[in-house]
């Protein structure tokens, strides 16, 4: 698995759990053409170019293209890097005919094709491992999931941290994993619950 700073946008569900197997980082999907409406998507997808970087990484087809140009017109070149999966024709094993063009997308892609595009594209491929990362009981403990006021407590927090509001559990911890120490945020944590 590689372990990697950037954060790397995505189409779909499924190039995500495709990623997922073989990086360590907060993958973002854009829902297919759902980022042209949701402005607030786009927002957290800057600010993680500002913050550590972005990669892009969609399908070969002109949908692919449309969505990486959109991306890209917002964000400064030196923020941003592109992977392209090559053109092979062939259909994905969960579905039933290929897609209009015919080409396989990033989940129709092997895992070494994959690596070796990240490995080619000068990431920062970062080596340090949290040994005691928050998890979702700590979010639990701090009554941000699983509580009555945990929708509320979640939403304020989010708002300190100028994270867009649809963001899931999962993303949040990988974030927030990312971004700052144990102690930096349960301090954040117990600061906004009590404000």
């Amino acid at each position: 698995m590689l372990k990697i700073k950037e954060a790397v946008i995505v189409e779909g569900r499924y190039d995500k759990l495709k990623l997922a197997n073989i990086l360590d980082t907060l993958i973002i999907e854009t829902n297919g053409f759902g980022i042209y409406k949701n402005r607030e998507k786009l927002a957290f997808i800057k600010k993680l170019a500002e913050e550590r970087g972005i990669i892009v990484i969609t399908d070969s087809d002109h949908s692919g293209f449309q969505i990486r140009n959109y991306i890209s017109s917002g964000i400064p070149s030196s923020r941003i890097k592109h992977i392209y999966i090559p053109d092979i024709i062939g259909k994905e094993k969960r579905k039933v005919k290929p897609s209009k063009e015919g080409k396989l997308g990033v989940e129709g892609m092997n895992d070494k094709l994959l690596l070796s595009l990240f490995e080619q594209t000068q990431i920062s491929v970062t080596e340090t491992v949290k040994t005691n990362p928050i998890t979702n009981f700590d979010l639990f403990d701090l009554g941000l999931s699983g509580t009555p006021n945990a929708r509320q407590n979640k939403k304020k927090l989010l708002k300190i941290l100028n994270l867009p509001e649809f963001l899931s559990t999962n993303s949040f911890l990988s974030y927030i994993n990312s971004s700052m120490s144990r102690e930096e945020f349960f301090t954040l944590a117990k600061n906004s619950i009590e404000s």
